[in-house]
């Protein structure tokens, strides 16, 4: 599997979320924002954490207009995967690649911490490596990652199997308790929190781990 990780002005996991991919097994290409094509062969880019140009404007509001971020919407439209990682979450849905909006936390606060999530489903490449309904722990830091979205998108997620994790305890304020949501075609995944923060026992946690063995295995069962 060949990984793209996307660095902007303000990304500060974009190493962190690097060295996940080559745990795994992946061979890594960095991509810089300004550049304007994905590099031959990408099968998954990821998009970090971070606060990209200084959070101005919106949360990922100006990332998703990068000269990069049209490649990448190329990439997921003809079904390539992408995973987006906090400000990379808020990153996909100024892209119009995810529904809904991440928002100022409830509180008002910015929380870091480790938190415990559940698997809502296991039937994506990034979550096939737990059962439903499995607890993990996987550190959250944000100020906006309150997820919100009207009735209407909250039931297609919900109908369509869309919701792949979910907070124990809610710590922002997300409708339904949402910690990360899947596109129509199961290949872009959007998280608040970080698997890329949790894959050493060091780290506290080497559940996020599982994330990025599980999309790694999609492409070598091919």
């Amino acid at each position: 599997m060949k990984a793209a990780v996307i660095t902007f002005p303000g990304s500060n996991c974009d190493r962190d979320l690097a060295v996940a991919f080559e745990a795994a097994g992946a061979d890594v290409v960095r991509v810089w924002h300004k550049d304007t094509a994905l590099p031959a062969g990408v099968d998954v880019v990821g998009v970090p954490g971070g606060f990209s140009f200084g959070d101005y404007l919106r949360c990922g509001a100006i990332a998703a207009r990068s000269p990069i971020a049209a490649a990448v919407v190329d990439h997921a439209r003809r079904g390539g995967f992408v995973l987006g990682v906090c400000n990379g979450f808020q990153v996909l849905t100024e892209a119009g690649l995810l529904p809904g909006a991440l928002m100022r936390n409830a509180g008002l606060k910015f929380v870091c911490k480790p938190v415990t999530l559940r698997v809502t489903t296991a039937d994506s490449a990034f979550t096939s490596g737990w059962a439903k309904g499995t607890e993990i722990v996987v550190p959250v830091a944000h100020h906006d990652g309150n997820y919100t979205a009207d009735a209407e998108t909250l039931a297609a997620l919900q109908g369509e199997d869309r919701i792949a994790f979910t907070y124990a305890q809610n710590p922002n304020g997300s409708v339904a308790d949402i910690a990360g949501i899947l596109s129509a075609n199961r290949r872009v995944l959007g998280m608040m929190p970080h698997p890329e923060r949790a894959i050493d026992p060091a780290q506290g946690s080497a559940d996020g781990s599982v994330l990025f063995r599980s999309v790694l295995g999609a492409f070598t069962a091919a």
